[in-house]
């Protein structure tokens, strides 16, 4: 994808709050999601500048959006746009660019029209982005498989199809939810290695993954695959995803078909789609394979993919404990990594997943599995952070976690920052633990 007007590093927003210090919000991102306010309880699309949200469906009735978006910018989900595809969506940046740049909009009626469709960020109930259809689950990161197989079978830590195919799992859509809504610990059955039986109770080894989750635009026809050099054409944009998961009932019953009610009580996204356009500044090399490594089938290989189908982005998990909280005291960050270690890329992902056929919609999500990298404070989960609990994480305020307690919030950000490019930011990925149901 071309850098174009929209990336222009120089350019600055009348929304002054865009350009504050650490903002994630500048007129370089204009990233999607679907809101609500008190005013106008309707979910209606968005997007994100400063810490305002430009009311679409406002501004498409006002008559300042382009006619060919201007429908799919009046629905209760981003479904309808995420169809359009790659033309319809630059024209509706270019536009949104032009709207809050300062440069192109200056003080007159146009930006008074644009600030009457404006809105307090901060009074926006959000909700999930897209009504998703089907949710997938990968594990990209070549660095998390081999920690978890080193695990379960040091002697042999990756299968041997890990390096070959891009490994995933079905996942459950209806339990996605939005950041910021509570998480409840599941109950299902455990069983100790030294116990005879399994039994029913909470769980106890609750753990989140650090993932970044792509959404599909236009969707493929049931029979039909999608060739590697169009997948990027396939991708709107990504969220942060915490897929949490219970490590215990995972361990009794992933055997032998793989993750079930150990993953499917809750996953949460974040609430702003960061689209790939507003990443093209980002882009990176795809994972550089170590030699004696295969290389990708043939259906996964593209020069374009192989040169810029990577991301540099920047991806944090941050914790606030109830006592933390109770004490006034900041999150801790418990650890630091970088997409572009992902084995796979996101374009590989997406054109495995319809090699076969498996037709996609708008809509539907792709799970990257954990983002882990090869320094210990750079692994997305606890699992691995305290390898298996054997190691305790040690808190500033002298409490300890092997997985995580009632009361504990985690916290997912991510940036991606680049000499002569403008800091995008995702916003949070928030879930506290509540305690499970009794």
């Amino acid at each position: 994808m071309t850098l174009n007007q929209t990336h222009d590093p120089s350019r600055r927003s009348w929304v002054e709050s865009a350009q504050a210090p650490g903002c994630d919000f500048p007129l370089q991102n204009l990233p999607y999601g679907i809101f609500r306010t008190a005013a106008q309880p309707v979910a209606r699309p968005g997007t994100a500048i400063g810490d305002r949200v430009l009311d679409l469906a406002a501004a498409a009735r006002a008559g300042l959006l382009p006619v060919a978006v201007a429908g799919a910018c009046q629905q209760t989900s981003l479904n309808g746009l995420m169809a359009l595809g790659a033309p319809a969506w630059s024209t509706l940046r270019a536009r949104l660019s032009e709207l809050l740049g300062s440069d192109t909009c200056p003080p007159g009626e146009l930006r008074d029209q644009v600030e009457d469709c404006l809105a307090p960020l901060a009074e926006a109930k959000m909700h999930l982005p897209a009504q998703i259809g089907d949710y997938t689950d990968f594990y990209a990161s070549i660095h998390h498989a081999t920690n978890v197989g080193t695990m379960l079978r040091p002697d042999n830590p990756l299968l041997p199809n890990y390096k070959w195919v891009p490994i995933g799992y079905h996942g459950r859509g209806s339990s996605l939810v939005v950041s910021g809504t509570p998480v409840r610990r599941p109950s299902g059955q455990l069983k100790p290695a030294d116990a005879p039986a399994p039994v029913f109770a909470p769980c106890k080894n609750l753990d989140y993954e650090l993932e970044l989750g792509a959404f599909v635009g236009p969707g493929s026809q049931l029979g039909s695959a999608i060739p590697i050099a169009q997948a990027a054409e396939h991708l709107f944009g990504v969220v942060l995803l915490n897929d949490w998961s219970a490590r215990d009932i995972q361990t009794w019953e992933y055997q032998p078909l793989g993750p079930f009610l150990a993953k499917n009580f809750a996953t949460t996204l974040s609430p702003w789609i960061v689209t790939m356009e507003a990443l093209a500044p980002f882009r990176a090399p795809a994972f550089a394979r170590p030699a004696g490594d295969p290389a990708p089938l043939p259906y996964l290989t593209d020069a374009t993919d192989a040169a810029h189908g990577g991301l540099d982005l920047t991806m944090e998990v941050w914790l606030a404990t109830a006592k933390m909280r109770a004490a006034g005291a900041a999150p801790v960050r418990l650890s630091s990594g970088n997409f572009s270690t992902m084995y796979w890329t996101l374009a590989q992902l997406l054109a495995h997943h319809a090699s076969n056929g498996c037709n996609l919609s708008p809509g539907d999500l792709l799970g990257s599995g954990t983002v882990s990298g090869p320094a210990k404070d750079s692994r997305g989960c606890l699992l691995e952070l305290t390898w298996r609990g054997t190691e305790p994480l040690k808190l500033p305020n002298g409490e300890e976690r092997k997985f995580l307690a009632d009361g504990d919030e985690v916290i997912f950000r991510a940036h991606a920052a680049r000499p002569g490019a403008v800091r995008l930011g995702f916003g949070a990925c928030s879930g506290l633990v509540l305690p499970a149901q009794s």
